[in-house]
């Protein structure tokens, strides 16, 4: 019995597994003795039968690391546990090839391992630092490996969904197929998981993808089919699948497609009427109902701290849920790429135009000190080649820094006191004075807030002055291409800076009041600053400065009084405009101008009739002259005849 029960316990320690540890020990022995044998098989055919072998293995032994790695990256679990010395010089030893398939595979690791560990440490505060880094990674090459990664990370955490959300929005402005790539995927997920009834996995894709839509990087027919797919044949898994992601998306809807957003809730009222559903259902639907009363105060389309995209960069992908997708899983899986080193430069010029060339600068700025140092005793210094940013990153950022501190700023000192603390490249000026007057023009109405950030800006310093008359020029000469209310805004905004002489009246030199060099744009444009000026000068004041003498050169084209029909013009327009008080001298110059045209044309006869005289006694002159040259030529032509025919008189005759 005894026996019985020995050789039981025996046969189940054979059958039993052995534990992970002891495993990878014993596995790490045999690979020690594989190891020491190949050396020793090797060091015996190289040194004919000696251990040292000849000058040919330190390369068997580099040889047999390489295999020896290789084999290890080949296997599915990692291999067995290698000592980390061992690990680093193997890794090294791979590292001398860039294009080897074990290098590659290296990479691959190491790409898969930084994008997991961006997107899970991701968050409000800190995505503006994480975003950088994350384009410091091949995102083409690794776009599967994002788009898993990002979507594992999602499922897990359903909470933190709009700030993946937001990530992906950006990725998607600078690389608009790995942003495509994770909406189909989401797309493909949300199909298998609806037909296999998976109520866990339709709620979190459905939600990701609600927003996604926040975010306009999928377009808003992909939601409304959603919902009515899980609305065309309601059971409670679908209702509460379609509230949870009606609850995300219904803002942006209201917003963007307001009939179809009424259709679906006319659709959940009339599921809510029938009651083929469960009670718990029938709450949830009233709850929905209450929620969009309540205008989704609970529920914005964007959190706070998200809206990172402008809406001129953002990029929306029409993918419905009826198109044939390609998930391309294969983008998982590592591949060997015979052209790594080539895609990577690629990617590095990518990566340069998307993050500008400040990384670069300040990595360089050691190595430029060192070569001052070193080049000091040469002649000239080499110079080096410069990158144009042809993109003009910097620019949009300044605009972009510019916009967000005058959006900020609760009153006008407060912006001009952040404004001026931004570090704007000399002759970048302009650009402050454009954003400006662009943010003015953006309001519904005109607001006084732009006007005395102008007016501050060019009482502060010259350069301000001048560009601000520069815009002015600009905004006049380019007037046409604005709608009705941006324009109001823009002459009411410069009408401010003139009355409170901010920018000096020589800037109406570019004004020409008449029916040849005007449009109707232009027209209302100068109607709506000099309303303005009246407003905050009055009619006097603002007469008075049109008949300053030393200005009086730069209103010539303004109050025209060189042409009678231009003058009418001009007076018949500033008498439309309430104005006709600005117009005394030019009425004064039309009352006088038949007289003024009929001394003109009295000098211009008495200047014919001299000139006619002067041409009547030059050509008299000139004929008597004609008849002197003329006489003096017949007497020579009669002299030099008779001395001929005396000469042949006195000639002796030929015989």
């Amino acid at each position: 019995m005894t026996s019985m029960l020995r050789d039981e316990a025996a046969g189940k320690r054979k059958r039993s597994p052995s534990p992970p540890t002891v495993n990878r020990h014993r596995g790490s022995v045999l690979l020690e003795k594989q190891i020491a044998s190949q050396h020793n098989g090797n060091g015996k055919a190289n040194g004919n039968g000696n251990g040292n072998g000849n000058g040919n293995g330190t390369m068997t032994e580099a040889g047999s690391a390489q295999a020896e790695f290789a084999k290890l990256l080949g296997s599915r679990s990692g291999g067995a546990y290698i000592p980390p010395a061992r690990l680093r010089a193997m890794q090294a030893e791979a590292a001398k090839d860039k294009n080897s398939a074990e290098f590659q595979r290296l990479s691959w690791d190491a790409l898969r391992k930084s994008i997991n560990g961006l997107i899970n440490k991701v968050n409000t505060s800190n995505i503006k630092h994480v975003v950088p880094e994350l384009f410091g990674e091949n995102l083409i090459r690794g776009k599967g490996l994002f788009a898993r990664s990002i979507m594992r990370a999602q499922a897990s955490s359903l909470p933190f969904t709009p700030i993946f959300a937001a990530l992906v929005a950006i990725v998607n402005t600078k690389l608009p197929q790995v942003g495509e790539l994770v909406l189909i995927r989401l797309i493909s997920q949300f199909r298998r998981a609806y037909k296999r009834n998976d109520k866990t996995v339709c709620h979190a894709t459905s939600t990701f993808i609600a927003h996604l839509c926040n975010q306009f990087v999928a377009h808003e027919i992909l939601s409304l089919q959603i919902l009515l797919l899980c609305l065309d044949r309601p059971t409670d898994d679908s209702i509460e699948v379609a509230v949870g992601f009606l609850r995300e998306v219904g803002l942006f809807l209201s917003e963007n497609s307001p009939k179809a957003n009424n259709t679906v809730f006319e659709r959940f009222r009339a599921v809510l009427h029938e009651g083929a559903i469960s009670k718990r259902c029938q709450y949830m639907i009233e709850v929905l109902f209450q929620v969009r009363k309540d205008k989704y105060k609970d529920n914005p389309a964007i959190a706070e701290g998200l809206d990172l995209v402008e809406e001129e960069e953002q990029i929306t992908h029409r993918i419905t849920l009826d198109d044939e997708l390609q998930v391309q899983e294969s983008l998982n899986l590592f591949k060997v790429d015979p052209t790594f080193l080539e895609n990577e430069d690629r990617y590095a010029e990518i990566k340069r135009e998307i993050l500008g060339d400040s990384e670069d600068e300040d990595g360089s700025g050691s190595d430029d000190d060192d070569s001052d140092d070193d080049g000091a005793d040469g002649d000239v210094a080499p110079e080096k080649a410069g990158i144009t940013d042809m993109t003009e990153t910097n620019l949009i950022n300044l605009r972009r820094t510019i916009y967000l501190t005058i959006m900020n700023s609760l009153n006008f000192e407060e912006a001009v006191h952040k404004l001026m603390k931004i570090n704007i490249q000399e002759g970048r000026e302009i650009e402050l004075c454009n954003m400006v007057v662009e943010c003015c023009s953006q309001e519904r109405s005109y607001s006084n807030f732009y006007g005395l950030i102008g007016e501050r800006f060019c009482k502060l310093n010259r350069v301000w002055t001048d560009n601000f008359q520069d815009a002015f020029q600009k905004y006049y000469d380019t007037i046409h291409r604005y709608e009705t209310n941006k324009l109001r805004n823009i002459g009411r905004f410069f009408g401010h800076l003139l009355a409170s002489d901010a920018i000096s009246w020589a800037v109406l030199h570019v004004v020409h009041m008449n029916e040849e060099d005007t449009t109707s744009s232009s027209r209302i444009f100068v109607k709506i600053f000099m309303q303005e000026m009246m407003e905050e000068m009055g009619m006097g004041k603002l007469v008075e400065r049109f008949k300053v003498a030393d200005l009086r050169p730069a209103f010539t084209g303004m109050f025209p009084m060189n042409n009678p029909k231009n003058t009418r013009f001009a007076i018949n327009y500033f008498t439309s405009i309430g104005l006709g008080k600005v117009t005394e001298d030019m009425r004064t110059y039309l009352q006088n101008a038949p007289k003024l045209l009929a001394a003109q044309h009295a000098a211009m006869k008495a200047a014919e009739s001299s000139d006619s005289d002067s041409d009547s006694s030059d050509s008299s002159d000139l004929t008597s002259s004609e008849s002197e040259s003329e006489s003096e030529s017949e007497s020579d032509l009669k002299v030099a005849a008779s001395k001929r025919y005396d000469d042949r008189r006195n000639s002796p005759r030929r015989r």
